[in-house]
């Protein structure tokens, strides 16, 4: 029987393929943050409603994910 401790599990999750490792990510910060905060959840809300009444009133324009993608990927590649 194995003992469990922290680095154990790190070590066999970084083996682990990149969506699987996604899923743990995700699901131990969550863990962390139970019960959202009142306060926050209203100040997403103001930002959410920003943003779209600047998408709306042509402020702002919205770019494709792939040329968000796209760049990004041309930025990695520029800097190895």
């Amino acid at each position: 029987m194995s003992i469990l401790s922290a680095d154990n599990i790190i070590k066999e999750a970084l083996d682990m393929p990149e969506n699987e490792r996604a899923r743990i990510a995700e699901s131990l910060i969550s863990s962390l943050h139970k019960q959202p905060s009142r306060e926050i959840d209203e100040a997403w809300h103001k930002e959410i409603e920003r943003r779209v009444r600047e998408i709306d009133s042509g402020e702002v324009e919205c770019i494709p994910w792939e040329d968000v993608r796209n760049r990004l990927y041309s930025n990695a590649n520029n800097e190895a």
